[in-house]
């Protein structure tokens, strides 16, 4: 009897991890292609993080039930990311290095968990638009800073961030996620440079936010901060801009192929 419940755990946990992949998936490629739209000026997209990403629904048919659909997703995969991290499915240690995984992987969970709950809040009409709740980036901060140590606190969290950049962009330049994928090779041969190509971009998208907050951190102002939308906004203050930009955002459109093929062929240890 222990063995079956055992097996029907293990099954639910497998299942509610490959929705979670997919619906991260669907959030990057909305995310990536809203702003390549936005990038030359076409189809009325617009650069925006994944909350902004996730209200465009609200004026596609059916978007409602597809934001219910990615929001019990997105709970799923804030739930396998905090199993990655207790349970420690991909071995990662308790060494320095590994400590640092799994704390990213805590940390992914919860704001994951919290992007669920945006969702499910549009799902039910009861969501408030992310440019009447503010900022979440310097939100966060705001809240950081009022606490004991602030300003280290804040620093802290950007150094994380850039941590998990590093560790993004290496994973695809290497091709590390090969060991966790099923894969056949003919899919291999498009579907790797794909997510290489997406992994590195999201890696540098997670540098610049980490480089915000300790700018933040350093000038003890939660202005400072920012996310998705800062950086955007950043590339496209820059000399070729739209290049930039279009270049970013077809990184992240990348990476949410790459999520969509892990909910397909990764494998989920448990």
């Amino acid at each position: 009897m222990q063995s079956t419940d055992d097996s029907n755990g293990k099954r639910v946990v497998t299942v509610l991890a490959r929705w979670g992949y997919a619906a991260r998936g669907m959030v990057y490629l909305l995310v990536g292609g809203l702003a390549v739209l936005a990038a030359f000026g076409q189809g009325g997209g617009e650069t925006t993080d994944s909350r902004g990403a996730l209200e465009s629904l609200l004026t596609a048919p059916h978007g409602r039930v597809v934001l219910g659909i990615i929001a019990f997703g997105l709970v799923g995969y804030a739930l396998w990311r905090a199993i990655q991290a207790v349970i420690d499915t991909d071995s990662h240690g308790l060494g320095v290095k590994g400590i640092a995984i799994r704390s990213g992987l805590l940390i992914s969970s919860f704001t994951h968990i919290l992007l669920a709950g945006f969702a499910a809040r549009l799902a039910t009409a009861l969501g408030q638009s992310s440019t009447e709740s503010g900022n979440g980036s310097e939100g966060a901060v705001t809240w950081l800073m009022s606490q004991p140590a602030g300003r280290w606190l804040v620093a802290a969290v950007g150094v994380v961030i850039i941590g998990a950049g590093i560790a993004h962009g290496l994973k695809g330049w290497k091709a590390r996620f090969h060991e966790h994928f099923d894969m056949p090779p003919d899919i291999q041969r498009w579907a790797y440079p794909v997510c290489r190509f997406g992994l590195v971009i999201r890696g540098l998208v997670f540098l610049m936010i980490g480089g915000f907050f300790i700018i933040a951190a350093y000038q003890f102002n939660p202005d400072e901060a920012g996310g998705l939308t800062e950086v955007f906004h950043t590339l496209q203050s820059q000399p070729f801009g739209p290049w930039l930009l279009t270049f970013v955002a077809v990184g992240l459109f990348s990476f949410g192929v790459y999520s969509l093929l892990e909910a397909i062929f990764r494998r989920v240890n448990i």
